[in-house]
């Protein structure tokens, strides 16, 4: 559905409750990606904020109503999740909860109610590092890239070892043509999370992206990761991807050295020659 809404979702850091863990490494929400966008012209429509749920209760405790929250956010019911966190913060606010308040208000593409949200989260808790990668995640949309590369780097500083964040920036990094660092970035999240990438495309991410070359060269970037870190089926699986993007640049394959195993596959060969062999990615 809805391209937008699904890239701004997906590439969200959501805690669970009093955790400063990314979604991505709590099996939630994936970060975003450039994938395969079908149709240019498709466009993102502001979702109808109903409300389903019962109102909360104010005799509920605030943990309770935050995960009466989370439930109903995970059910893309964003409007109730919002009346719900509201009351928890009226019980025991936090930076949590304005950070979980942001995302759903970006649930609903209400960008400036959501960048409220993250800053009111910052300023409760300097180190709290979700809410600098949320912001990069709106100014990314909005084709700020240096901004949301910023924001993804304060994110990085305060959580390193987040393979999300480091995706996050990888794809600000690519869509600035900055592709050696993209690469460098994305080596780091493959190195923290080897289903990184995975992940994201399982969750059904879309980015609308004009030039099909670039969106092969994002998959040939990724397949190289793979080939780096020797997992052949998901590096052909890769070079497929691009292949089918027709990406000007696959005659590199020869050349870079990150290659060089991967030319010995038989799999590769047959790869090359018929362009659309059938690939398993059992591991």
């Amino acid at each position: 559905m809805l391209l937008l809404r699904a890239l701004l979702i997906s590439a969200l850091a959501v805690p669970a409750a009093q955790s400063t863990q990314s979604t991505s490494e709590q099996g939630g929400f994936s970060p975003a990606v450039p994938q395969h966008a079908s149709d240019p012209s498709t466009t993102a429509v502001v979702p109808q904020q109903i409300r389903r749920a019962e109102p909360p209760s104010k005799d509920a405790s605030a943990a309770d109503l935050e995960e009466s929250g989370d439930q109903l956010r995970a059910q893309n019911d964003y409007a109730d999740a919002i009346d719900y966190y509201r009351v928890a913060m009226s019980k025991a606010d936090s930076a949590a909860l304005h950070n979980k308040v942001g995302i759903a208000y970006l649930g609903l593409l209400r960008h400036d109610e959501a960048r409220k949200e993250f800053k009111r989260s910052i300023k409760m808790d300097r180190n709290y590092a979700e809410p600098y990668n949320n912001l990069g995640v709106i100014d990314y949309v909005h084709h700020n890239y240096g901004s949301a590369i910023k924001q993804y780097h304060k994110a990085i500083r305060l959580h390193d070892t987040s393979a999300s964040f480091h995706s996050n920036l990888g794809t600000a990094l690519f869509a600035e043509k900055d592709y050696d660092a993209a690469m460098s970035e994305y080596a780091r999240a493959l190195q923290l999370d080897p289903d990184v990438f995975e992940r994201r495309s399982r969750g059904g991410v879309s980015l609308h992206m004009v030039n099909p070359d670039e969106i092969g060269r994002y998959d040939y970037v990724i397949a190289k990761m793979y080939a780096t870190a020797g997992n052949p089926e998901r590096c052909l699986l890769y070079l497929r991807k691009a292949l089918e993007e027709g990406y000007r640049g696959i005659k590199d394959v020869y050349k870079e050295r990150e290659f060089e195993r991967i030319r010995k596959d038989p799999r590769f060969v047959a790869l090359m020659n018929s362009k659309m062999p059938q690939i398993s990615t059992q591991q």
